[in-house]
Protein backbone atom coordinates (compact mmCIF):
# COMPACT_ATOMS: atom_id res chain seq x y z
CA UNK A 1 0.00 0.00 0.00
CA UNK A 2 1.21 3.58 -1.01
CA UNK A 3 0.61 6.97 0.93
CA UNK A 4 0.93 10.06 -0.57
CA UNK A 5 0.27 13.23 0.99
CA UNK A 6 -1.49 15.28 -1.29
CA UNK A 7 -1.98 18.20 1.38
CA UNK A 8 -1.21 18.64 5.16
CA UNK A 9 -4.83 17.75 6.11
CA UNK A 10 -5.43 15.22 2.94
CA UNK A 11 -3.76 11.80 2.98
CA UNK A 12 -4.58 9.02 0.13
CA UNK A 13 -3.48 5.37 0.70
CA UNK A 14 -3.46 3.47 -2.35
CA UNK A 15 -4.32 -0.71 -2.27
CA UNK A 16 -2.27 -3.08 -4.01
CA UNK A 17 -5.06 -4.76 -5.42
CA UNK A 18 -6.93 -2.10 -8.55
CA UNK A 19 -5.30 0.54 -6.98
CA UNK A 20 -8.21 1.16 -4.86
CA UNK A 21 -7.54 3.94 -2.92
CA UNK A 22 -8.67 5.44 0.68
CA UNK A 23 -8.43 9.62 1.52
CA UNK A 24 -8.24 10.97 4.77
CA UNK A 25 -9.14 14.01 5.31
CA UNK A 26 -9.14 16.45 8.83
CA UNK A 27 -10.10 19.88 9.94
CA UNK A 28 -10.50 21.06 13.55
CA UNK A 29 -9.87 17.91 15.12
CA UNK A 30 -12.27 16.12 13.00
CA UNK A 31 -11.47 13.30 10.54
CA UNK A 32 -13.09 11.12 7.64
CA UNK A 33 -12.11 7.82 5.85
CA UNK A 34 -13.21 7.82 2.57
CA UNK A 35 -13.59 4.47 0.76
CA UNK A 36 -10.81 2.14 2.03
CA UNK A 37 -8.14 -0.06 0.83
CA UNK A 38 -8.43 -4.25 0.50
CA UNK A 39 -6.14 -6.69 2.25
CA UNK A 40 -6.35 -7.40 5.59
CA UNK A 41 -2.81 -6.29 6.44
CA UNK A 42 -3.64 -2.72 4.77
CA UNK A 43 -6.91 -2.61 6.97
CA UNK A 44 -4.68 -2.96 9.77
CA UNK A 45 -2.27 -0.42 9.12
CA UNK A 46 -5.12 2.32 9.17
CA UNK A 47 -5.19 3.18 12.84
CA UNK A 48 -1.21 3.69 12.68
CA UNK A 49 -1.39 5.61 9.67
CA UNK A 50 -4.09 7.84 11.45
CA UNK A 51 -2.26 8.03 14.58
CA UNK A 52 1.29 8.76 13.68
CA UNK A 53 -0.18 11.15 11.23
CA UNK A 54 -2.64 12.86 13.65
CA UNK A 55 -5.70 12.37 11.46
CA UNK A 56 -8.32 11.62 14.14
CA UNK A 57 -11.14 9.26 12.49
CA UNK A 58 -15.13 11.03 13.25
CA UNK A 59 -16.47 8.54 10.49
CA UNK A 60 -16.35 6.68 7.68
CA UNK A 61 -17.52 7.08 4.30
CA UNK A 62 -18.09 5.15 1.04
CA UNK A 63 -18.77 6.63 -2.37
CA UNK A 64 -20.60 3.53 -3.44
CA UNK A 65 -21.74 0.32 -2.48
CA UNK A 66 -19.03 -2.14 -4.39
CA UNK A 67 -17.30 -4.29 -1.47
CA UNK A 68 -14.16 -3.20 -2.12
CA UNK A 69 -14.90 0.86 -0.99
CA UNK A 70 -17.02 -0.53 1.97
CA UNK A 71 -14.13 -2.31 3.89
CA UNK A 72 -13.34 0.92 6.45
CA UNK A 73 -14.96 -0.96 8.95
CA UNK A 74 -12.88 -3.73 9.17
CA UNK A 75 -9.94 -0.76 10.63
CA UNK A 76 -12.60 1.23 12.42
CA UNK A 77 -15.37 -1.04 13.99
CA UNK A 78 -16.94 2.11 16.12
CA UNK A 79 -16.75 4.45 13.55
CA UNK A 80 -20.50 5.28 11.85
CA UNK A 81 -20.31 4.41 8.00
CA UNK A 82 -21.72 7.33 6.16
CA UNK A 83 -23.04 7.06 2.64
CA UNK A 84 -25.24 8.73 -0.50
CA UNK A 85 -28.54 7.73 -0.33
CA UNK A 86 -28.66 5.50 -3.29
CA UNK A 87 -25.94 3.95 -1.66
CA UNK A 88 -27.87 2.78 1.20
CA UNK A 89 -30.71 1.70 -0.91
CA UNK A 90 -28.81 -0.56 -2.57
CA UNK A 91 -27.06 -1.96 0.49
CA UNK A 92 -30.50 -2.42 1.77
CA UNK A 93 -31.60 -4.26 -1.31
CA UNK A 94 -28.81 -7.14 -1.43
CA UNK A 95 -28.10 -7.53 2.28
CA UNK A 96 -25.17 -9.42 2.77
CA UNK A 97 -24.14 -9.27 -0.87
CA UNK A 98 -20.69 -7.14 -0.10
CA UNK A 99 -20.12 -9.86 2.28
CA UNK A 100 -20.55 -12.47 -0.29
CA UNK A 101 -18.25 -10.71 -2.23
CA UNK A 102 -15.29 -10.10 -0.45
CA UNK A 103 -15.26 -13.90 0.78
CA UNK A 104 -15.53 -14.97 -2.68
CA UNK A 105 -12.57 -12.95 -3.56
CA UNK A 106 -10.91 -14.09 -0.46
CA UNK A 107 -11.38 -17.53 -1.32
CA UNK A 108 -10.33 -16.97 -4.90
CA UNK A 109 -7.17 -14.64 -4.22
CA UNK A 110 -6.22 -16.97 -0.88
CA UNK A 111 -6.59 -14.11 1.76
CA UNK A 112 -6.94 -15.07 4.94
CA UNK A 113 -7.48 -13.47 8.55
CA UNK A 114 -10.04 -11.21 7.74
CA UNK A 115 -13.10 -10.66 10.50
CA UNK A 116 -16.28 -10.70 9.41
CA UNK A 117 -17.59 -7.46 7.89
CA UNK A 118 -20.62 -5.40 9.62
CA UNK A 119 -22.68 -2.82 7.69
CA UNK A 120 -25.46 -2.52 10.27
CA UNK A 121 -26.28 1.09 11.26
CA UNK A 122 -25.12 3.02 8.15
CA UNK A 123 -26.18 7.07 8.51
CA UNK A 124 -28.00 7.63 4.99
CA UNK A 125 -26.53 11.15 3.83
CA UNK A 126 -28.82 13.54 1.72
CA UNK A 127 -27.85 13.90 -1.85
CA UNK A 128 -27.20 16.37 -3.45
CA UNK A 129 -25.97 17.74 0.39
CA UNK A 130 -23.60 18.94 2.71
CA UNK A 131 -21.78 17.63 5.47
CA UNK A 132 -20.04 19.28 8.24
CA UNK A 133 -16.08 18.98 9.17
CA UNK A 134 -15.09 20.77 11.92
CA UNK A 135 -16.50 24.04 12.44
CA UNK A 136 -15.67 25.82 9.47
CA UNK A 137 -16.07 23.46 6.23
CA UNK A 138 -18.30 21.21 4.38
CA UNK A 139 -17.81 18.66 2.06
CA UNK A 140 -20.21 19.30 -0.92
CA UNK A 141 -21.97 15.41 -1.64
CA UNK A 142 -22.48 15.29 -5.12
CA UNK A 143 -24.64 12.35 -6.91
CA UNK A 144 -22.33 9.89 -9.31
CA UNK A 145 -24.64 7.38 -10.64
CA UNK A 146 -23.64 5.51 -13.91
CA UNK A 147 -20.55 3.24 -13.15
CA UNK A 148 -23.40 1.55 -10.59
CA UNK A 149 -26.31 2.29 -9.84
CA UNK A 150 -25.59 4.43 -7.02
CA UNK A 151 -22.48 6.92 -6.06
CA UNK A 152 -21.86 9.96 -4.00
CA UNK A 153 -18.69 12.44 -4.79
CA UNK A 154 -17.52 14.57 -2.06
CA UNK A 155 -16.00 17.59 -3.07
CA UNK A 156 -14.07 19.72 -0.49
CA UNK A 157 -13.91 23.06 -1.75
CA UNK A 158 -11.49 24.74 0.77
CA UNK A 159 -9.14 22.23 -0.06
CA UNK A 160 -9.64 22.23 -3.72
CA UNK A 161 -9.55 18.47 -3.49
CA UNK A 162 -12.82 15.89 -5.30
CA UNK A 163 -12.84 12.27 -4.22
CA UNK A 164 -15.14 11.44 -6.77
CA UNK A 165 -15.20 7.52 -6.67
CA UNK A 166 -14.55 4.87 -9.66
CA UNK A 167 -14.71 7.99 -12.35
CA UNK A 168 -11.64 9.80 -13.74
CA UNK A 169 -9.36 6.84 -13.28
CA UNK A 170 -5.85 6.63 -15.15
CA UNK A 171 -6.04 2.93 -14.78
CA UNK A 172 -9.16 1.85 -15.19
CA UNK A 173 -11.59 3.37 -18.84
CA UNK A 174 -15.10 3.58 -17.80
CA UNK A 175 -16.67 0.77 -16.28
CA UNK A 176 -20.00 0.31 -16.59
CA UNK A 177 -21.71 -2.61 -13.90
CA UNK A 178 -25.06 -3.89 -13.50
CA UNK A 179 -27.88 -0.88 -12.74
CA UNK A 180 -25.42 1.53 -14.34
CA UNK A 181 -25.47 3.56 -17.73
CA UNK A 182 -23.48 4.85 -20.38
CA UNK A 183 -26.00 7.87 -19.95
CA UNK A 184 -25.78 8.22 -16.25
CA UNK A 185 -21.95 7.97 -16.52
CA UNK A 186 -21.97 10.86 -18.83
CA UNK A 187 -24.59 12.82 -17.01
CA UNK A 188 -22.10 12.39 -13.91
CA UNK A 189 -19.22 13.39 -16.14
CA UNK A 190 -20.89 16.47 -16.77
CA UNK A 191 -21.35 17.56 -13.54
CA UNK A 192 -18.13 16.44 -12.35
CA UNK A 193 -16.66 19.06 -14.87
CA UNK A 194 -16.73 21.85 -12.97
CA UNK A 195 -15.27 20.84 -10.07
CA UNK A 196 -12.30 19.33 -11.61
CA UNK A 197 -11.83 22.51 -13.10
CA UNK A 198 -11.54 23.94 -10.03
CA UNK A 199 -9.60 21.13 -8.52
CA UNK A 200 -6.02 21.35 -7.19
CA UNK A 201 -6.46 17.34 -6.71
CA UNK A 202 -8.94 14.76 -8.08
CA UNK A 203 -9.05 11.34 -6.42
CA UNK A 204 -10.59 8.37 -8.15
CA UNK A 205 -11.50 5.51 -6.62
CA UNK A 206 -8.59 3.37 -8.68
CA UNK A 207 -5.42 4.81 -9.16
CA UNK A 208 -3.17 7.24 -7.57
CA UNK A 209 -4.18 11.43 -7.04
CA UNK A 210 -4.49 13.32 -10.51
CA UNK A 211 -3.91 17.33 -10.99
CA UNK A 212 -6.74 18.87 -11.93
CA UNK A 213 -5.78 19.83 -15.77
CA UNK A 214 -4.66 15.72 -15.96
CA UNK A 215 -7.95 15.01 -14.33
CA UNK A 216 -9.38 17.20 -17.28
CA UNK A 217 -8.01 15.49 -19.83
CA UNK A 218 -9.15 12.01 -18.40
CA UNK A 219 -12.82 13.39 -18.61
CA UNK A 220 -12.46 14.57 -22.30
CA UNK A 221 -11.24 11.12 -23.08
CA UNK A 222 -13.82 9.42 -21.16
CA UNK A 223 -16.33 11.43 -22.66
CA UNK A 224 -15.16 10.79 -26.04
CA UNK A 225 -15.27 6.73 -25.69
CA UNK A 226 -18.61 6.64 -24.02
CA UNK A 227 -20.42 8.65 -26.82
CA UNK A 228 -18.88 6.37 -29.31
CA UNK A 229 -19.26 3.71 -27.18
CA UNK A 230 -23.07 4.29 -27.27
CA UNK A 231 -22.96 4.53 -31.14
CA UNK A 232 -20.47 2.13 -32.02
CA UNK A 233 -20.38 -0.58 -29.15
CA UNK A 234 -17.23 -3.15 -29.40
CA UNK A 235 -15.81 -1.18 -32.39
CA UNK A 236 -15.48 1.78 -30.46
CA UNK A 237 -11.97 3.27 -29.78
CA UNK A 238 -10.63 3.23 -26.11
CA UNK A 239 -8.79 6.20 -24.66
CA UNK A 240 -5.27 6.26 -26.35
CA UNK A 241 -3.36 6.52 -23.11
CA UNK A 242 -5.23 3.21 -21.88
CA UNK A 243 -5.72 -0.17 -24.14
CA UNK A 244 -3.53 -2.52 -21.74
CA UNK A 245 -5.26 -6.01 -21.80
CA UNK A 246 -7.66 -5.27 -18.83
CA UNK A 247 -8.27 -2.56 -19.83
CA UNK A 248 -9.91 -4.15 -23.55
CA UNK A 249 -11.43 -6.41 -20.93
CA UNK A 250 -13.37 -4.10 -19.58
CA UNK A 251 -14.30 -2.64 -22.89
CA UNK A 252 -15.70 -6.00 -23.83
CA UNK A 253 -17.78 -5.94 -20.64
CA UNK A 254 -19.05 -2.75 -21.56
CA UNK A 255 -20.57 -3.57 -25.30
CA UNK A 256 -21.48 -6.98 -23.87
CA UNK A 257 -23.81 -4.67 -21.28
CA UNK A 258 -25.00 -2.43 -23.85
CA UNK A 259 -25.86 -5.04 -26.15
CA UNK A 260 -22.94 -4.04 -29.10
Amino acid sequence: MRALAVHTDVIVLVSRVWQTTCTFVRDDGEGFVIDSPVYPDELEALGAVADQAGFPVSGLLATHADWDHLLGRLAFPEATLGCGESTAARLAADPGGAQRKLREFDEEHYVSGRGPLTLAGIQELPVPGSLALGQRHELDLLPADGHTADGTAYWMPWLGVLACGDYLSPVEIPMLSAGGSAEAYLATLARLAPLVRLADTVIPGHGGPLTGPDALELLGEDTAYLRALGAEGLGAALPATRRTKGQRRIHEQNAALLGG
